[in-house]
C-alpha cells in the first residue's frame, strides 16, 4: 500500500506535466481536457497533503514518513518522465515549444514537491543534525547536488522512522509486564560538569523509556563541578530523603562518569550502603584518568587557572552555586582514584557492576569528543572512550561491555544518549532497559 501511493503520486505528477502535450496532439477531445486536468491536479494536491496511509500513535512519525513518501513521488516521477524522454524522443525534438511548456510545468511541480517533502522532514525529524538542515535549507533546489543532499536525508529519516516504530510496537508488546519495575527506585546520579536540568535532560531518552516499562526514576541532582567528597555528601541527603519521604527502604543507583565515584564514596565511606541495594557505574574512571593527571602535574598555573575560571564562570551563569573546576578534576587523577580505591572499600551487602564502551576511531563522535579521544589515547595503552579508559571503568562483579555491530564505536556521551543520536546496531535506550530488567531479575 506504501508503494501503491508512491506510484499513484508519480503517475499524477507526470499526468500534470504531459498534459500540454495531449492538447497540442490533439490525443484529448476539447471538453475532456478541463475536467481531466482539473481532476488529476485535486489528486495531485490530495498527495501533498496526504502521500500515504502509514498510522503511528506518534503524529510526528506519520509527518515524519509522510515527508520521505513526497521526495520518493519526486523521485519516481522523474525517472517516468526520463523514460517518457527516451520513448518518445523523436516527438520532442519536432515540438520544441510543447517540450519547453511541458518542462515548465515539471520543474514546478518538481519543486514543489521537494518543498513539501523537505520541510515535512525538517520539521518532524529528530535526527536530522544541523548540518543536513542547513543543507536541505539552502542546497535543496539546486539540480545534482540536491540528489545527494535529500538521498543522505531521507536514509537519516527512515531509519529513524523505522527505529521508532518497532520501538512502540515492542513496548505495547511488552507494556503489561514492566520488565523496569524494580524493587527498589532507581537514582540516576549524573557526571562531572553537567545538571540535572529540567529542560534538558542529561540521560538523553532514557528515564522516559524506562518509566514507560515501569521503573521509578529520582536524580541525585549533585554539584556538577566539586570534589568526590562534597558530592558524596549531596548524595546522602538525596538518598535519604527519598528513603524517608517513599518509605522505599533503598535505591538502585545507576551513576555516570564521575557519579559513580561520588556514589561509591557515600555508599562506602558515608554509610549509605544501608539504604543502597546496587550500584551501576557507567564510564566511570575507577582507576582515574591519565590525562588529568598531566594536566594537574604538567600544565602551567596560569593555563590551569584560566581554565578554572572559564569553567567556573560558565557554571555559574548555569546556577551552580560555587564550583570548583580544581577539585573535580584533582578527585579524577590516578593518584586519587587508587587512594580512594584503598580506603572506600566495596560493602557486601551491595550489588556492584559496571559498564563500559570504547570510541573506535576519531569518528566515533563528533566535536569535541573526537578531539579528546586522541588526547586521551596518549595517557593509555588501552583504548578509551572518549575521557575513560577502558579498563579504568571495570568495577565489581559483571562488567557490560556496549559496542555495535558496526564501524562505530560507542563515546562517553553516547551511554548517557548526550546527543539522543540513533546509532545503527545500537540502541542505547533498550541496553539501558536490558540492565534494569537485570536488576528486577535479581530481585533488586
Amino acid at each position: 500500500m506504501k508503494y501503491r501511493s508512491v506510484a499513484l503520486g508519480a503517475l499524477y505528477t507526470v499526468l500534470l506535466t504531459v498534459f500540454p502535450a495531449f492538447i497540442a496532439h490533439k490525443l484529448l477531445s476539447a471538453f475532456l481536457v478541463i475536467p481531466l486536468s482539473l481532476a488529476v491536479f485535486v489528486l495531485f494536491v490530495k498527495t501533498l497533503i496526504k502521500p500515504s496511509n502509514v498510522q503511528s500513535p506518534l503524529r510526528r512519525l506519520v509527518t515524519l514518513y509522510n515527508g520521505i513518501a513526497i521526495l520518493q513521488i519526486h523521485a519516481l516521477s522523474f525517472a517516468f518522465i526520463v523514460v517518457l524522454l527516451l520513448v518518445f524522443r523523436s516527438v520532442w525534438t519536432n515540438e520544441a515549444s510543447v517540450l519547453i511548456v511541458c518542462g515548465i510545468s515539471y520543474l514546478i511541480l518538481s519543486l514543489l514537491l521537494m518543498l513539501c517533502g523537505c520541510i515535512r522532514m525538517v520539521i518532524s525529524s529528530l535526527q536530522l543534525g544541523i548540518i543536513q538542515r542547513l543543507c536541505l535549507f539552502f542546497m535543496w533546489w539546486i539540480p545534482i547536488i540536491n540528489i545527494f543532499v535529500i538521498t543522505k536525508a531521507c536514509n537519516t529519516a527512515y531509519y529513524e522512522y523505522v527505529l521508532e516504530s518497532d520501538r512502540l510496537e515492542l513496548d505495547e508488546v511488552r507494556k503489561e509486564s514492566e520488565v523496569c519495575c524494580t524493587k527498589y527506585p532507581l537514582l540516576l546520579v549524573h557526571g562531572v560538569f553537567f545538571r540535572d536540568l529540567k529542560f534538558f535532560n542529561y540521560w538523553g531518552r532514557i528515564p522516559k523509556e524506562l518509566i514507560k516499562n515501569g521503573a521509578v526514576i529520582y536524580y541525585g541532582e549533585q554539584h556538577s563541578a566539586a570534589s568526590v567528597a562534597f558530592c558524596a555528601n549531596e548524595l546522602k541527603e538525596k538518598i535519604e530523603k527519598i528513603v524517608s519521604e517513599t518509605g522505599c527502604q533503598k535505591v538502585n543507583i545507576i551513576a555516570h562518569s564521575k557519579g559513580g565515584l561520588d556514589s561509591r564514596y557515600a555508599i562506602s565511606v558515608l554509610g549509605m550502603n544501608k539504604y543502597v541495594a546496587s550500584l551501576t557505574t557507567i564510564s566511570t574512571p575507577h582507576r582515574g584518568c591519565g590525562y588529568a593527571d598531566y594536566l594537574l602535574g604538567k600544565a602551567p598555573k596560569t593555563l590551569k587557572d584560566y581554565i578554572s575560571d572559564k569553567y567556573n564562570t560558565a557554571l555559574r551563569s548555569f546556577g551552580e552555586k560555587d564550583p570548583d573546576f580544581i577539585a573535580a578534576v584533582s578527585d579524577l587523577t590516578q593518584k586519587h582514584c587508587q587512594d580512594m580505591n584503598e580506603t572506600a572499600l566495596d560493602c557486601d551487602d551491595v550489588y556492584y557492576q559496571s559498564v563500559g564502551s570504547r570510541m573506535k576511531n576519531y569518528r566515533s563522535a563528533g566535536f569535541p569528543m573526537n578531539i579528546v579521544y586522541i588526547i586521551a589515547r596518549n595517557f593509555s595503552k588501552n583504548d578509551n572512550d572518549g575521557l575513560v579508559d577502558t579498563e579504568s571503568m571495570k568495577w565489581g562483579e559483571r562488567h557490560i561491555f556496549f559496542e555495535p555491530k558496526t564501524h562505530r564505536g560507542i563515546s562517553h556521551g553516547d551511554t548517557i544518549d548526550l546527543l539522543r543520536e540513533d546509532i545503527k546496531g545500537f540502541d542505547i535506550r533498550e541496553e539501558y532497559v536490558s540492565i534494569v530488567h537485570g536488576l528486577k531479575e535479581m530481585g533488586f
